[in-house]
């Protein structure tokens, strides 16, 4: 018997704190298949800090080297969380709840980053994980990597476009540009423009990996929820809740116009090769991340991480046993409700097997 030809995918990974810790238990598990081969990853702040321990690690030493990185990056990110000023309450320690909410540190920084710049409270612009992504990962060999390719997105603070940076201007620098919160730490200035985080303007970005890469099958790791049912009440739940959408909203927009792509192709009958004919997965544990307090984002303690960790590997497993043999077959996330309350493709509603927008 001749060895199994591996499946190809992109993967696209958000940003969301501390709560990329959920996509580094995916990884962990896809990289554990050894039928699967990752042509190309695009990510955004902490999916970007993902992205590139990927990267570096299949280009050093493959799938194993590649997870070894993951844990040793997010190892070292609780160790610099150990030391912090912002740590859980004893209340919600009691309580069991991962949340920063009743943290007093946490509640005087929300209040002095309303009403400072980091340019006022962070003059000399400190940022620990800056020190970790400089020390800890070699971007030389990342940069010399043809597989996979790495696509990370930040937002161009004077234009407001996005940022993607490529092989081979993969920086400490385009990595943190990436995961510049703007009320938390001054833009990141790379050759003379200045950035903040990719998730207002790509979180994930896909076209990049729809363009740039020749796998058909593009995985979205999702952290962030789409939908909450609960209605937020208080300010920080609306600016919570605001920064959701916001984040979302690049997402939304991106499935929209490949929506718009399929309907092109298959109703007009065009190239699939030439147009790029997409297929679509999500993994994603929406109902477990709906739990976790927002401000659970910047608790990155050892025993949170390990915990979203776990919840991501058996999201994956779960997600390989029903779904591995659709990968080059079938998309399996079919995001209809992008087209509610929006102008719809023609013809969607009438493709019941084939149409992008049933679910």
């Amino acid at each position: 018997m001749g060895k199994k030809r591996k499946k190809a995918i992109d993967i696209a990974l958000q940003g969301g704190g501390s709560h990329g810790a959920f996509t580094w238990g995916v990884l962990d598990r896809l990289l554990q298949h050894d039928e699967l081969e990752i042509e190309g990853v695009s990510g955004t702040s902490a999916g970007a800090m993902n992205a590139v321990a990927v990267t570096q690690g299949l280009a050093e030493g493959g799938p194993e080297r590649a997870r070894e990185l993951l844990a040793e990056f997010w190892t070292k990110v609780s160790e610099i969380a150990a030391t912090g000023p912002i740590q859980r309450s004893v209340f919600d320690r009691f309580m069991g709840r991962w949340s920063l909410d009743l943290s007093p540190t946490f509640i005087m920084s929300q209040h002095l980053t309303r009403m400072f710049s980091p340019y006022e409270l962070n003059p000399f612009n400190i940022n620990p994980l800056r020190d970790i992504v400089a020390d800890f990962f070699d971007f030389d060999i990342i940069n010399r990597s043809k597989n996979p390719k790495l696509f990370l997105s930040a937002t161009n603070v004077r234009t407001g476009r996005t940022k993607i940076f490529r092989q081979p201007e993969i920086s400490a620098d385009a990595a943190m540009a990436s995961a510049c919160l703007p009320f938390l730490f001054k833009a990141v200035e790379i050759d003379g423009e200045a950035y903040w985080d990719g998730g207002f303007m790509g979180n994930p970005p896909l076209f990049p990996l729809i363009d740039e890469t020749e796998a058909r099958d593009i995985v979205v790791i999702q952290v962030n929820p789409f939908v909450r049912d609960e209605i937020p009440r208080t300010a920080y739940e609306i600016e919570n809740r605001l920064n959701e959408i916001t984040f979302n909203a690049s997402l939304m927009k991106e499935l929209r116009a490949i929506g718009f792509l399929w309907e092109l192709i298959h109703h007009e009958k065009l190239d699939r090769e030439a147009y790029r004919d997409g297929k679509l997965h999500l993994i994603g544990a929406e109902e477990e991340m709906l739990k976790l307090s927002v401000s659970s984002k910047l608790n990155a303690e050892r025993a949170f991480l390990d915990h979203l960790w776990k919840v991501g590997w058996e999201t994956a497993d779960a997600w390989l046993e029903a779904h591995f043999e659709d990968i080059g077959e079938r998309g399996t996330w079919r995001p209809g409700f992008i087209f509610e309350e929006s102008l719809k493709p023609a013809h969607l509603d009438e493709d019941d097997k084939r149409g992008y927008a049933h679910d």
